[in-house]
């Protein structure tokens, strides 16, 4: 139990360093534009030298955002639930709630990229004809995974110890 216990906590605190980064750098989307190279992310877009806050309100920047930061708000309660279920004797309730957590987070993060690659495919590349994904997109789609499995592996902790429970005799 305390190894699934120990290669959640591992995947969520992987899954959420990766989190942050992609979500703070200004790599999503690298593009060629008037014979320079460019990039955007959530925040900020550069044009050769020169990096520029995005102003603009557009509705798939902002629920990317927004899911960005909800994960990462879920990632860390379920990396601390996980510490509290990881250090005190685990009872069935704090050995849940991490599981929870973490798969909130990846849902989140779903939405998050499952939003900004159907705008960025449909609008942006046409937009923009030579262009690709970058390292923080990457980085988005890695740390969903490791979060996905931290969730896996805290469901599987609490299985056992359920099943440890209930073979015990009373």
């Amino acid at each position: 139990m305390y190894s699934f216990m120990g290669g959640g906590l591992f995947c969520a605190w992987v899954g959420t360093i990766l989190l942050v980064v992609a979500t703070a750098t200004d790599h999503w989307m690298q593009y060629r534009l008037s014979g320079s190279f460019a990039h955007q992310g959530l925040w900020r877009y550069c044009l050769g030298n020169k990096c520029y806050l995005q102003t603009e309100s557009i509705a798939y920047w902002n629920a990317t955002r927004a899911f960005m930061i909800l994960s990462s708000l879920c990632a860390t309660s379920g990396i601390i639930m996980g510490i509290l279920a990881f250090a005190h004797s685990c009872t069935l309730l704090t050995l849940r709630h991490p599981e929870f957590l973490l798969e909130f987070h990846s849902f989140f993060v779903l939405l998050a990229l499952a939003i900004y690659t159907g705008v960025t495919v449909s609008f942006l590349g046409r937009r923009f004809g030579d262009w690709r994904f970058s390292w923080s997109y990457i980085l988005g789609w890695v740390a969903l995974l490791m979060t996905f499995f931290a969730g896996i592996f805290y469901m599987c902790a609490y299985r056992m110890h359920e099943c440890r429970r209930l073979s015990t005799p009373r």
